[in-house]
């Protein structure tokens, strides 16, 4: 059994029941697992690794619940486009994609998401051209040291039969569904401490069928893994779902089975009030990007509605195409301030009002932000064993130094700082009980040579098409 203790922190934060935020604190692992938290006089005195983080605040290890890792090959494309004609852009580009193109993206977007303190990630892989697996994705995920949820995505429904992408990047149905089957028999650990999970991902209601979503929903219940989709992005998402099912986004999911505790899906920036509503009380989850929200001018998610009703929301950054970066504070930052000049629609103030501005619901505070970014992606993705720092709890946490330029005259409340300042990296980011980023340099990847053939892949794609 090895054991690692974390001293002296200068604030740690908990995240646990009670959020507690501990002055002088510290953690003390056994393996992979929380033993202990609370002032660095109460732990241990040593164990096999001992790290010294004062000057530094220790927080749960984030949770990103979205992402489209393979996009970190075509950034800063389509700039000044929609989701639709974003997608029309770059479709012909993702033709091209190759297996070591979805490895090496994979490993490019883990190392961002890493660096900037994430250490849970899922990622929604639903283009598969040429020779492209699943498999290469958690291979890298794995070499990397990341805990991951795999999601097989899908795309059967191309231009000649209605939807929106090429025919040359769809799927044939029955050969989706038996690939997903496989995949879960082969990869998904549904144990607590698991490291890959799988996850089965129709892309979107203009990119796949009613039928495909009604079997994948089928089987992923059969085997008990978990459901995601994009849902009610744009407007024009809208307005495809109602020429084409007669229905708003939210109410053709709801009739093809895609609600429940077992199901999340990204955006949903235009919700009403009544599928809020059902939402909350089907705690059917939701992952908010606001990033790329803004990016592609989808609008402004109704976040604070979907807290007043109970439902379960987490961040994620979204693709690298979309987002053009791969880091979660800055996501939580963005989320924070995007809430306080939302128009909040659906709100319902409590007697008293419950905090914000003036004591109205009107914004987000850097600590729900937080926990946004904690415990709410760990409740989006199912998991009990991430998330917050407790006894029992995955060894999953991050220290970020605060004697830093970016945190100067900021230091009376650090919590608030790392989310209000400019977001920095982390110096230390431990996963499962493993150190993967150790004096802000990655462990587990040699970044320079990775690089540099990261950015011979996209220059192919971009020239081939």
């Amino acid at each position: 059994m090895s054991t690692l203790l974390v001293k002296h922190a200068a604030v740690v934060v908990t995240m646990d029941d009670a959020r507690r935020e501990i002055v002088d604190g510290g953690l003390f692992v056994r393996d992979n697992v929380i033993a202990q938290v609370g002032r660095a006089d109460e732990l241990p005195p040593t164990a096999d690794t001992v790290l010294d983080l004062r000057d530094h605040i220790l927080l749960p290890g984030l949770v990103n619940t979205h992402h489209h890792l393979y996009q970190t090959l075509t950034r800063v494309m389509a700039q000044d486009s929609n989701l639709f004609a974003w997608l029309t852009t770059l479709y012909p580009i993702w033709a091209n994609l190759t297996d070591e193109a979805i490895y090496v993206s994979t490993l490019t977007g883990l190392a961002e998401l890493l660096l900037s303190g994430c250490t849970t990630s899922s990622d929604h892989l639903y283009i598969y051209p040429n020779d492209c697996t699943l498999d290469s994705q958690i291979r890298a995920a794995q070499e990397i040291g990341m805990r991951f949820h795999a999601a097989r995505g899908s795309m059967s429904l191309g231009e000649s039969k209605g939807g929106l992408p090429p025919d040359r990047v769809t799927e044939d149905e029955a050969f989706i569904l038996q690939d997903s089957q496989r995949l879960i028999e082969q990869y998904h650990d549904a144990a607590r401490f698991a490291m890959l999970r799988v996850v089965l991902a129709p892309c979107s209601p203009f990119s796949v069928t009613p039928d495909l979503m009604r079997e994948s929903a089928k089987l992923a219940r059969a085997y008990g893994v978990r459901l995601h989709t994009h849902l009610a992005e744009t407007l024009e998402e809208e307005e495809f779902c109602l020429a084409t099912f007669g229905k708003r986004p939210v109410a053709y999911v709801e009739s093809l089975g895609w609600t429940g505790g077992d199901v999340w899906h990204a955006h949903c920036v235009h919700m009403s009030a009544p599928e809020i509503e059902l939402f909350g009380r089907t705690q059917t989850g939701i992952a908010h990007c606001p990033n790329s929200n803004m990016r592609l001018a989808s609008g402004i998610a109704p976040v604070l509605a979907w807290q007043q009703h109970g439902v379960p929301v987490g961040l994620g950054v979204d693709g690298s195409a979309s987002n053009d970066g791969s880091h979660l504070l800055a996501e939580a930052r963005q989320a924070m301030l995007l809430q306080r000049v939302a128009p909040h629609r659906y709100l319902a103030e409590p007697p008293g009002g419950r905090g914000g501005f003036g004591g109205k619901p009107d914004a987000l505070s850097a600590r729900q932000a937080l926990e946004l970014a904690t415990r709410g992606g760990a409740a989006v993705l199912g998991r009990d064993d991430i998330g917050y720092l407790a006894p029992g709890m995955a060894a999953d946490f991050i220290a970020i130094n605060l004697n830093q330029l970016a945190y100067t005259g900021s230091l009376h409340d650090p919590v608030a700082a790392v989310v209000f300042n400019q977001p920095q990296n982390v110096a230390y980011a431990v996963i499962n009980g493993r150190v993967v980023v150790a004096d802000g340099r990655l462990t587990t990847l040699d970044l320079p040579p990775h690089i540099e053939r990261h950015n011979q892949i996209a220059k192919m794609m971009i020239r081939g098409a």
